[in-house]
């Protein structure tokens, strides 16, 4: 059971391997978005973005909803953002660290 939950949780994690569709995950932080508003905010021509989606899809990042010819896109489970939040919290330390250093060394 343990090593399945590790290779889940492994191909989960390569969703996050894209830049793109970490800023896709935060876009759908709060909201549903449909392909275009998020093509738009994102800067994403819609071919990449639907291979993007597919991917978050397959792996239950996101989950859809069609209203017509329009299709929307959320979070499947709202505890991907703690998650999302959390790495970035670790990130900007990291960053904050690496700041600190560099100005203490070009004080000596």
């Amino acid at each position: 059971m343990e090593d399945m939950i590790y290779e889940l949780h492994a191909r989960m994690c390569q969703v996050f391997t894209s830049p793109k569709r970490l800023e896709i995950l935060n876009l759908l932080r709060d909201k549903e978005l449909s392909v275009n508003e998020i093509a738009s905010a994102a800067n994403i021509p819609q071919a990449n973005l639907s291979q993007h989606l597919s991917i978050m899809r397959e792996k239950g990042i996101v989950k859809t909803r069609r209203e017509g010819v329009i299709i929307y896109y959320s979070l499947a489970n709202p505890k991907i953002i703690q998650a999302f939040d959390i790495i970035r919290e670790i990130l900007l330390d990291k960053l904050a660290q690496i700041e600190e250093m560099s100005k203490e060394l070009h004080n000596i």
